[in-house]
C-alpha cells in the first residue's frame, strides 16, 4: 500500500561534486531495498520527482534519496534545502528488488543509477543474506563515483561482494577497468556470468 507523509530533513550529504543525498526523519518506514518514492518539495506539485531510495531498510531513523544536481527547477530547489525543512513523500513504488536473496547476482550500473543498488547491497550486507554479488559500476572519473566509501566498507564486511569500478579516465593508484562496461569487461570480471541473475540500472 502506497503511503503519503510529510517529514523533516534530517541531514544533507554531498556524495560527489554534483550529487547530494537527503536523509529524511522517519522511524517507521516500510519498504524493500531497491524501491523508489515520490518526493515533493515545498508542497509544490510542480517540484516533484520519483527517486530511488538509496538507504537500506536496515538503516533506521531515516529514509534517504540521492540525486544528481542539474539545472532543473527541482534540482535548484533541492539545493536550497536545509535541516528541518519539510518534504512530502509517497512510498513505496517499484519491483527492482532481490527476488532470490540467495542467488548469484550481477549488477551493472552507471552514474546515479547506483542509488537502488546501494540500497540492495547495504541490505544484503547488513542482513547477511549470503548472496554472491558482483557490481560493475561505470563513471566518467573517480570524482563522479557516488558512495565509494560505502562500497569500500561493505566489501570489508561482506566477502561475497565484489565491486569493480569502470572509469573513462584512469586514476593513479586506483585499481579499475578503463573504458565502458562491455562484453570483454563482463567476461573478465564475471567469468561465471552465465550462472548469475543480472540487474541493470543506468
Amino acid at each position: 500500500m502506497v503511503k503519503e507523509i510529510e517529514v523533516k530533513v534530517k541531514e544533507i550529504i554531498s556524495r560527489t561534486h554534483n550529487v547530494k543525498s537527503v536523509r529524511l526523519e522517519a522511524d517507521d518506514i516500510d519498504f524493500k531495498a531497491g524501491q523508489f518514492m515520490m518526493v515533493m518539495l515545498r508542497g509544490n506539485s510542480q517540484l516533484k520527482r520519483y527517486l530511488s531510495i538509496s538507504s537500506s531498510p536496515t538503516e533506521k531513523g531515516y529514509i534517504e534519496f540521492t540525486k544528481k544536481l542539474t539545472e532543473s527547477d527541482f534540482s535548484e530547489e533541492l539545493n536550497t534545502l536545509q535541516q528541518g525543512d519539510k518534504v512530502k513523500i509517497q512510498y513505496p513504488f517499484g519491483s527492482f528488488i532481490l527476488h532470490g536473496p540467495k542467488d548469484k547476482i550481477a549488477f551493472l550500473s552507471g552514474g546515479i543509477g547506483i542509488t537502488p543498488i546501494r540500497s540492495i547491497c547495504k541490505y544484503a550486507v547488513d542482513a547477511k543474506l549470503g548472496a554472491d554479488i558482483v557490481l560493475l559500476y561505470g563513471n566518467q572519473s573517480v570524482r563522479d563515483i557516488a558512495f565509494k566509501a560505502d562500497f569500500d566498507e561493505m566489501q570489508k564486511q561482506y566477502p561475497k561482494l565484489k565491486v569493480v569500478h569502470v572509469l573513462c579516465e584512469p586514476f593513479l593508484g586506483m585499481v579499475c577497468q578503463i573504458g565502458l562496461i562491455n562484453k570483454d569487461i563482463i567476461e573478465k570480471e564475471i567469468p561465471d556470468y552465465k550462472e548469475r541473475k543480472f540487474y541493470i540500472c543506468g
